[in-house]
């Protein structure tokens, strides 16, 4: 079944769900630049088909495979880029200016865990934030990874369970350089 335009028209569904693909496609990214072009390629793409979208289908699930499936590519194209910018970024962070103390731990707390959830593996990263940030189900997070629920929902724990193990080593580091 072709889906009739005039009855709900493209531009609600990019005001809908613009602005969460792009915070999703900018965690996913950790470059607002990249996440602003796959953002737009996300709703391009998805304009293009979305004529032929069933009625009845999730589009914001939809929406994200799309963006999903635009970032394992955008991965496989700038990978070696994209070490590159993590490592020169996580020796700034640690190099950055002194603040009031409040601001600054909540910083370096932001920074850490910046750190542990970039460096989890890609589906493991995907799921956790179209899970924890998305609030997306299993079910769909699944769609847009193209696996089960199921494997789904061990990408989300094996993701939390090394986020966890990366807070915990942190803390022991803070803890045993303090006197």
């Amino acid at each position: 079944m072709v889906r009739d335009m005039t009855e709900d028209p493209f531009e609600t569904v990019v005001a809908a769900h613009h602005a969460e693909i792009h915070r999703y496609l900018a965690r996913a990214t950790s470059r607002r630049g990249d996440a602003d072009d796959l953002s737009q390629e996300t709703f391009v793409r998805a304009y293009k088909a979305y004529r032929a979208l069933p009625p009845d289908a999730n589009v914001r699930a939809w929406l994200f495979a799309i963006a999903t499936n635009l970032c394992r590519n955008h991965y496989r194209a700038e990978g070696r880029r994209r070490q590159a910018m993590a490592a020169a970024m996580a020796g700034a962070s640690e190099q950055g200016p002194s603040w009031p103390e409040g601001q600054a731990i909540a910083k370096q707390q932001s920074a850490r865990i910046d750190r542990i959830v970039s460096a989890l593996p890609f589906k493991q990263r995907l799921a956790f934030t179209l899970r924890k940030v998305h609030e997306l189900d299993y079910e769909a997070i699944g769609e847009s990874l193209e696996c089960s629920a199921e494997s789904a929902r061990a990408h989300v724990f094996q993701a939390l369970r090394k986020i966890r193990r990366g807070l915990d080593d942190l803390d022991l580091v803070h803890m045993e350089r303090q006197p």
